[in-house]
């Protein structure tokens, strides 16, 4: 969250750091609750001084029992009004922090301007898009006729939106997962993590997925749980409440991870396949670091990430996302995208994020720049390295053939046993 000091200072920037966002936030109420608390602080914190007067006029010998009374009476007054002044305080302070956790992040200067995702930028593309002398068939068409890919059965029993993988399918998906999760931890530097997948509301918040992105997130009212939409959100919570010190930076946490999510703005997008789906595996990444440090951070979780598409020599481009594409907490954010034949466009593939302060203050995490100074905002950033699923669907799309086989990239071979192709045997 932003800190109440820039609201109250800086209402204006604030304002029109949301309209860029293409967003709304309550900032002048916050302005209004906010002064209304002040003064009340102001009004109990004189009260407290006019009672700790009057108990030390206790002390004076030459006070008659009648204005020991008065005075009596005096202090209970205060002391009443004292309560009042502060309940209506603690009140303000409850509202104020439910509001400021609608308050979205300040985009970096260096961010495009825009208000829909065609104003989004390619900074870079890496590959040519693949031609075939055939029709492409789509991931879903190729996995069916393989006999790997299998939607009907799992909407049977889950309902649309959900597949299972079977035989060298499921094979695939977990080699998949483990080739991209040991490259950021043999290569990048990053430590593994098995992470919980079911958080208190309290980590939502602080990952900053709660209040905002509530209908997105599937609730397990009985417990009081959330699933988690990505991993993100346990990897952040690794260090709430902390200090650290400066030696101890950068902190680097990768997982792999189901994430589960409801899509609730997807209807009739991507109904069929592992595009948008409510559960898939990703590799996630996340760094806390100090904040001189954060935008180079951002580069290199691109980087990581493109590191994995280059490796199997799947055709990207990478976008600079603009103002209105943001997501809530973030100030600066690249989306790799991966070509789909079938669909013959980029799809999203990966989302590598800055969220300067934001999660840390939310979570209390700070760090000493030196021994003996006060604690300052850490600052964190998030990255994919890779969605399992849309990897998967890239490989069968990219290195399909014209008999329905599909060569499996040489990188990911040794995790699959030496397997080098998936086709139907008769």
């Amino acid at each position: 969250m932003l800190s109440r000091e820039l609201i109250r200072s800086n209402p204006d920037l604030v304002k029109e750091a949301v309209r860029i966002r293409c967003d709304t936030a309550p900032i002048d109420e916050i302005v209004e609750l906010d002064a209304d608390q002040r003064k009340l602080k102001v009004e109990s914190e004189t009260l407290k001084a006019e009672r700790n007067r009057i108990s030390k006029s206790f002390g004076d010998k030459g006070l008659s029992e009648e204005q020991r009374e008065e005075l009596r009476a005096h202090a209970a007054d205060l002391r009443d009004r004292v309560a009042e002044l502060d309940r209506r305080t603690d009140e303000l302070e409850t509202r104020l922090h439910e509001l400021e956790l609608w308050v979205p992040n300040i985009p970096d200067p260096s961010v495009p301007l825009g208000t829909t995702e065609e104003d989004n930028v390619v900074i870079r593309s890496w590959g040519e898009p693949r031609h075939f002398s055939f029709q492409p068939q789509s991931h879903a068409d190729l996995g069916e006729s393989l006999g790997i890919f299998d939607s009907e059965d799992a909407v049977r029993m889950s309902g649309t939106r959900f597949y299972s993988l079977r035989g060298l399918g499921a094979r695939l998906e977990h080699a998949l997962g483990r080739f991209m999760l040991d490259i950021q931890v043999r290569e990048h530097g990053f430590r593994e993590t098995w992470i919980p997948y079911a958080v208190k509301s309290e980590a939502m918040i602080v990952s900053a997925q709660l209040p905002k992105f509530a209908e997105e997130a599937y609730y397990l009212q009985s417990e009081d749980l959330y699933l988690i939409p990505t991993g993100e959100v346990p990897l952040v919570n690794m260090e709430t409440g902390k200090i650290l010190d400066a030696s101890q930076l950068p902190i680097q946490y990768a997982a792999l991870s189901p994430c589960f999510r409801k899509e609730a703005g997807a209807a009739g997008r991507d109904t069929r396949g592992m595009i948008r789906v409510h559960q898939f595996d990703k590799v996630e990444m996340v760094v806390f670091c100090e904040p001189s440090e954060s935008a180079e951070w951002l580069e290199r979780l691109v980087a990581y990430s493109e590191a994995v598409l280059q490796r199997l020599e799947l055709p990207y481009h990478v976008l600079a996302m603009n103002t209105s594409d943001l997501g809530f907490g973030q100030v600066n954010k690249y989306d790799p995208e991966v070509w789909m034949p079938s669909l013959d466009r980029y799809v999203e593939i990966s989302s590598c994020s800055s969220m300067g302060d934001f999660q840390a203050r939310r979570g209390r995490i700070r760090y000493r720049p030196e021994p003996g100074t006060a604690p300052q905002l850490v600052h964190t950033l998030n990255g994919s390295g890779l969605a399992v699923g849309r990897t998967y669907a890239a490989i069968l799309e990219n290195y399909q053939r014209e008999d329905g086989s599909v060569e499996i990239p040489a990188p990911v071979v040794p995790y699959m046993d030496g397997v080098t192709e998936l086709r139907v045997f008769a």
